[in-house]
């Protein structure tokens, strides 16, 4: 190798190092080649949020048995039926269970469950079985099935600055930018700029140092794409003042705007809550709940809400029973969220869990989570859910 080209590569690869790590997994961007012109918003709660104090059933006095100092009190429950509630840091999605556009699903889980934060997480985000270990995440795959033509597929976008294994493909992935304005400044710099203008008519090979410049030249193109295409909305909608409120106002500035995304990703953590639960749980609820609310409330000010479906999913419920520290374990079977203006079956999708028929102290799961991600597949973004799911799965009836 001469001694020029060695500089130069080796310049490449330390600058690679400098590079922000929300740059090294992006995969690019299509514009066309899209199915459909529906918005999928997946928000997890990193954790393990504890359901039973999300939505309360507080109609069963087994709760309160075995919760006897961080149950919620009935007379602070917001009441959605004879049987459940909302937990009170939730007040903020009352009116939007009211209007029709929210939906829970109770009992959520899937066989033999797994209590590792990790490998759970992995479970979900991958939709594999808990004894298969896959490297590809659900959404990535149906960027795989659905896009397989596209030159630079970009259709699932991540408000983050690093990539979920979620949004990660065989072939194609999706893009992580959690400010876009940040991101075309830094893929203007001098060093990235010249080195995509330098191989940008390149036939890159598929080594290393040739992926690094493929990946560079696309993310330049991208963030130009996303960062003009975003100025062209202003969000109007009131918002609060919380990096997960701030998340949710970017998606609605690129829906709005009309980037050419179709799924979206955020995520909240802190509901690991082994100690005084009741604080800390609450606290994040708050923030959940009032930005989502916020969220609804300005896609159907834009009129985006019956083009939108959001789904919420934590890892793991918790256990039924508190511990000695005023907190809950890990646990297995949980619920999960959605919202929407196109809900087919709005408020509550099925009976809450039961607690008298417990697997050594957990909630027995009654809905495998892969049955709502056919659904989505299926019949929100138009692909079959075998192609992605790896076996096929009849799907659920709320949208």
């Amino acid at each position: 190798m001469e001694r020029r080209d060695f500089l130069k590569k080796t310049a490449l690869m330390s600058g690679a190092f400098m590079i922000p790590t929300f740059l090294k997994p992006l995969e690019a961007l299509a514009q066309n080649n899209l199915t459909g012109y529906k918005n999928l918003v997946i928000i997890q709660l990193s954790g393990g949020n504890d359901g039973l104090n999300t939505i309360i059933p507080f109609g069963n006095d087994i709760y309160y048995q075995k919760r006897k100092t961080i149950a919620i009190n009935q007379p602070d429950i917001i009441k959605l039926n004879d049987m459940q509630g909302l937990n009170p840091n939730l007040s903020a999605l009352k009116e939007i269970y009211d209007q029709g556009w929210m939906s829970i699903i109770n009992s959520v889980g899937y066989p033999n469950p797994d209590r590792s934060h990790f490998r759970s997480m992995d479970i979900w985000q991958t939709a594999s079985d808990s004894n298969q270990f896959l490297t590809t995440g659900w959404i990535g795959r149906y960027l795989d099935a659905n896009c397989q033509n596209c030159k630079t597929p970009y259709m699932a976008l991540e408000v983050d600055d690093t990539l979920s294994l979620a949004v990660k493909g065989e072939k194609l992935k999706g893009i992580a930018v959690q400010d876009p304005n940040k991101l075309y400044q830094i893929t203007r710099e001098p060093f990235f700029k010249d080195l995509v203008h330098e191989h940008g008519d390149t036939n890159l090979n598929e080594d290393n140092l040739g992926y690094l410049y493929k990946t560079m030249i696309e993310t330049y193109s991208s963030a130009e794409y996303i960062q003009k295409t975003s100025q062209t909305y202003n969000v109007t909608g009131m918002y609060p003042s919380t990096p997960f409120g701030n998340q949710l106002k970017t998606v609605s500035k690129f829906i709005n705007s009309g980037l050419q995304t179709r799924v979206y990703y955020v995520s909240l953590s802190g509901f690991d809550t082994h100690v005084g639960q009741q604080n800390q749980q609450g606290r994040q609820l708050k923030i959940y709940g009032d930005a989502v609310a916020a969220f609804v409330k300005d896609l159907k000010q834009t009129d985006k809400l019956d083009d939108t479906l959001i789904m919420t999913f934590s890892e793991f419920g918790r256990r039924v029973e508190q511990n000695a520290s005023n907190g809950t374990d890990h646990g297995t079977a949980n619920n999960v969220l959605l919202f929407g203006g196109k809900l087919k079956n709005a408020g509550i999708y099925n009976n809450a869990p039961d607690l008298t028929q417990l697997d050594h102290g957990d909630l027995k799961y009654e809905i495998d989570f892969r049955e709502i991600y056919a659904t989505l597949l299926d019949k929100w973004l138009n692909v079959d859910n075998s192609l992605v799911l790896n076996k096929n799965f009849s799907g659920l009836n709320f949208v």
